[in-house]
């Protein structure tokens, strides 16, 4: 071996050591290159964003007696005082039909705030309908969080168009490189949403909760269903989320579209409103009619349904929760107004949540209060039946711990929540999306808000409380109604291992393992738990 390395020559060597610190000299120049461009990416991600576009301020109108949902909503108030109306809104057409009606009786303004308008059916109908509002001389004001409503630049642009149209993007990512990278490369902006909802129209009536605008939030997707719940309201209330929309409205994080210089031509307006025309012409089979004609809408037309009226207060997060510190309490509103609800709680807690993170204080707080026999019921996703499994892997780290605590706990059954939809389908996969929660049968919660960190502390939220023992005393009974038919009790059995129970009449199962679930879930679920990614969940 020895003789072998003594007869290679010299200069041979020398060229192989040059070789080799040429090769790493290559290399060290296109990591330099690389981390170039990469910065050169970032600047333009942070430059790109045109947050100094000029805007011009505005705000909701007050309601005026010459519409007709300002007459509905003056004659409430002198009937009611302080009160406002509520109806719930569980079914999602149902939910598509009172926006649609709304919109169609509009006489003056829309002011919609939405984290989701996805380009669909739904998203299509929703807007399409707001344009031939427009048509009509009302005033149109869209704002939506821009991180997953994809594809929709040039439908916003071609909106935005319209002359009584404005559309703005909250808190954008930067159209000059891939649209994602800039939530890379500036991340600790780009992951701070607008995670509000909420759709007013003539600043008299309301819709507030979680649905986003798209085909499963309405029960139009054949596959998915989301089981979501909103309040349409009217009275009080609406100028409060009205203000509510103005703030964000007018932040310096909302862009006007036209920052965007995306081309469009304002007569491809034409086509929406053809496609508005034919599905308004397919009748009582079309998406349209089926939304326009819901038991809701006829029973509220027949007046067999009438608002309850409640004190109702609407409570949001602001703009600066975004743009200061992640943790800052004293920014999280809402958050912080439903914990002090819940410690002043005396009887029992209702919690419905489809994601649910309580973390380490939370579950301490939610201890103390079950330590002092406050009853506490949450209900929320199963493995099978959420939509992000690495939030599951999240919730099952402290499951156990509330279960011993003495926490009656509720899992989502996948494929028996809710039978067939309207369209005589049976979704294969059942989500719950619902943000509500119930307190001593006498207060109301509804909004955007989860039970998770990212809710809690790094995106705006808002919502309603409904102080009415009437409307929680029914809500409570109707979710412990649907409990043995929709959901898996999970407790601990003589080992103090998990278990999942059904039982719906004569169907009875007792599972020792997520049920539904296939291995893969399971497998991820389990990974995920080892990632450091929990307060970002």
């Amino acid at each position: 071996m020895h003789d072998s390395l003594a007869i290679v020559p010299q200069s041979n060597n020398n060229r192989s050591r040059s070789g080799a610190t040429g090769e790493f000299c290559n290399l060290l120049h296109m990591k330099a290159r690389l981390v170039f461009i990469a910065l050169l990416l970032t600047l333009a991600s942070c430059a790109g964003v045109p947050f100094d576009y000029p805007k011009t301020a505005s705000t909701a109108l007050p309601p005026s007696t010459d519409t007709r949902m300002g007459q509905v909503d003056a004659a409430w108030e002198q009937a009611h005082g302080e009160l406002s109306g509520v109806i719930g809104l569980s079914d999602g057409m149902d939910a598509l039909g009172a926006r649609l009606k709304m919109i169609e009786l509009a006489e003056s303004t829309i002011d919609a705030q939405y984290f989701i308008v996805k380009k669909d059916r739904a998203g299509a109908l929703f807007t399409g309908k707001m344009l031939r509002a427009a048509d009509r001389g009302i005033r149109v004001r869209l704002l939506v969080d821009d991180i997953f409503s994809p594809g929709v630049d040039q439908a916003f642009s071609l909106l935005n168009s319209h002359p009584n149209i404005q559309v703005r993007l909250f808190n954008p990512l930067s159209r000059q490189s891939f649209k994602y990278w800039s939530y890379l490369v500036d991340f600790k902006r780009a992951n701070r949403r607008m995670h509000n909802k909420s759709f007013t129209v003539d600043n008299a009536m309301t819709i507030v909760g979680g649905r986003n605008i798209g085909e499963e939030y309405f029960e139009l997707n054949q596959n998915v269903k989301f089981g979501d719940y909103e309040v349409f309201a009217l009275g009080p209330v609406v100028d409060e989320v009205s203000a509510g929309f103005d703030i964000f409205w007018n932040s310096e994080l909302s862009v006007p579209m036209e920052a965007f210089k995306v081309k469009v031509k304002p007569a491809d307006l034409d086509k929406w409103r053809e496609y508005i025309k034919a599905q308004v012409d397919k009748g009582e089979h079309g998406i349209y009619g089926q939304a326009m004609n819901s038991s809701l809408l006829l029973d509220i037309e027949s007046g067999k349904r009438k608002p309850i009226a409640a004190m109702v207060t609407m409570v949001t997060d602001t703009p600066e929760k975004l743009q200061n510190a992640i943790g800052d309490a004293e920014l999280a509103t809402l958050a912080r107004e439903k914990g002090r609800r819940f410690r002043a709680a005396q009887r029992e807690i209702i919690i419905v949540t489809p994601y649910f993170i309580p973390q380490q204080s939370g579950t301490k707080s939610l201890e103390a209060l079950l330590a002092k026999g406050i009853r506490i019921v949450i209900v929320t996703n199963s493995l099978a039946s959420t939509n992000h499994v690495a939030v599951y892997s999240g919730y099952r780290r402290y499951r156990k711990r509330l279960l011993r605590a003495g926490a009656e706990i509720y899992e989502i059954r996948a494929d028996q929540a809710g039978g067939e939809n309207a369209w005589g389908h049976s979704p294969e996969m059942i989500t719950l999306h619902s943000k509500a929660s119930i307190i001593d049968r006498e207060t109301i919660f509804v909004g955007s808000l989860n039970y998770d960190p990212r809710s809690i502390l790094i995106n705006s939220e808002m919502g309603l409380f409904i102080e009415s023992d009437y409307a929680a005393s029914t809500l409570a009974a109707a979710i412990f109604d649907a409990l043995g038919r929709v959901t898996y009790k999970v407790d601990l059995d003589e080992r103090g291992k998990l278990r999942w129970t059904y039982h719906n009449g004569e169907q009875h199962e007792v599972l020792k393992k997520s049920p539904q679930a296939s291995w893969g879930r399971r497998f991820m679920a389990r990974f995920y738990g080892f990632l450091p990614i929990e307060n970002q969940l």
